[in-house]
This record gives C-alpha cells, sequence and structure tokens, in this order.
C-alpha cells in the first residue's frame, strides 16, 4: 500500500501526542506534516498535496470543527478526529461535519496507524474502481447515481459525507439484506474496533435525517434488533 508515500497531516497543538504520531506514521512509511492549529494547518493544506487529515478538536486560533468545515470546501480526503470530547453529542458534530473517523483520546496509537491504513486503502480504491463500476441504485423514491456520487430522492439532490455515501451504497446494493455494525464498518472502513460501535449509530441515523420523511419511523433503512441494518427492497 505504501509505494506511494502518502502525505499525513495532523492538526495537533499538543507536541508530546504530535510527536508520539509522528513516531508511529513515520516508521509506517508516511510523510508526516504538522500543524499547532487550525489556520496553520490550512496554509500546510494550501502548499502541500495531504492524502489524509487527523485532527484535534480543541486547539487555538481555530478548532478542529471549523477547520473541518473548510477542509470540507474543496476537499474529500479522509479526516480522523482524535480528541478526549468523548460524547456522543460530540462524535456526531464531527461526523456530520464530514470527518470520517472519530478516535478518542487516550488512544492506542497503533490502532490510530491502522485507522490511517484503513481509511486511504478504502478511499483510494474506492475512487480507483467506481468509474468502472458505475451505475444507477434505486430503491423506492431514492436513486443513487455511483459514478457522479448523487443522490437523489424524488429527483432533489441529496448531499451525503463520504462516508455516508458509502453506507448508503452498500445498503443500496443488497435491498433487504441485513448487514451487522462490523460488517458496514469493514465495508466502508476496514479493520473494526470495539469502539467503533457507536459510530455506525451515528452515520446511519444522520443518513435517517437525511432521506426519511420521518427518521423515528423509518420506511427506507430499518434497524434488525440484535442484527443491524438493511434498506428495505421498495419498487
Amino acid at each position: 500500500m505504501n509505494e506511494k508515500k502518502y502525505e499525513i497531516l495532523v492538526a495537533e497543538d499538543d507536541a508530546d501526542i504530535v510527536e508520539l504520531m509522528v513516531l508511529y506514521l513515520e516508521n509506517s512509511n508516511y510523510k508526516v506534516l504538522t500543524a499547532s492549529d487550525g489556520v496553520e494547518a490550512l496554509e500546510v493544506l494550501k502548499d502541500n498535496n495531504i492524502d489524509l487529515a487527523i485532527v484535534d478538536i480543541m486547539m487555538p486560533r481555530m478548532n478542529g470543527y471549523e477547520l473541518i468545515k473548510k477542509i470540507r470546501e474543496t476537499s474529500n480526503i479522509p479526516i480522523i478526529i482524535v480528541s478526549a470530547k468523548n460524547s456522543d453529542s460530540d462524535k456526531i458534530l464531527g461526523l456530520d461535519l464530514g470527518a470520517d473517523d472519530y478516535v478518542v483520546k487516550p488512544f492506542n496509537t497503533l490502532e490510530l496507524v491502522s485507522r490511517v491504513n484503513s481509511n486511504l486503502r478504502r478511499f483510494y480504491d474506492f475512487n480507483e474502481s467506481k468509474s468502472s463500476e458505475a451505475e444507477i441504485l434505486r430503491v423506492g423514491e431514492l436513486e443513487l447515481d455511483t459514478d457522479n456520487l448523487i443522490l437523489k430522492k424524488n429527483d432533489i439532490n441529496i448531499e451525503l459525507t463520504p462516508t455516508e455515501y458509502k453506507i448508503l451504497s452498500l445498503l443500496m446494493k443488497k435491498p433487504g439484506r441485513v448487514f451487522t455494525k462490523v460488517q458496514i464498518y469493514e465495508n466502508v472502513k476496514g479493520e473494526y474496533f470495539e469502539s467503533d460501535d457507536n459510530t455506525i449509530m451515528v452515520h446511519i441515523s444522520k443518513i435517517r435525517e437525511k432521506i426519511e420523511e420521518d427518521s423515528h419511523n423509518p420506511k427506507y433503512i430499518k434497524t434488525v434488533r440484535g442484527l443491524g441494518y438493511k434498506i428495505e427492497n421498495i419498487q
């Protein structure tokens, strides 16, 4: 995977954490650039060809949430949040703004490197293969163009984050099939960790808010209690 030396941005104001991340990422053959706040991170992004960003939330000058919003205005690179903020509302906000993954401090550095590997692999494999596998997926009023990454409901465009798109695409390719949270995570992101359990729930919740008339009584994405999720086979 690392024949190309991928460039990783670490936006973090804790020097000890930065030093640890740089050590492990460089040992995994990544080129690492660092920034101690959001403003500096934007400068690094502007001047370099960054492949993935690791972003802390609580930074001076510009916090991580604002940085993610700025990145998503021009780029769809994978973004991993690494933060001491561990409430569901913090995770929902970060993922809703467009982050692909959320790691809570203190974290296992080897796990973080594994998440970097998985996010990069999924991102580049997905971009390389999507054109050759282009198709229009239809379920009920939903229409997903897998070539142009456009979701429509009754001919009205619905914006999705990259991760939401991948989850919905997985479900729409096999209507009626139940996917466990582990299967969804591994298909969309790669290796699954126990701490990822709530992450999939958050993504499913956000997708429902965008495609359902009533997200609390969903027509499309159903929860199969004790198993996982499926999208109904609606003609």
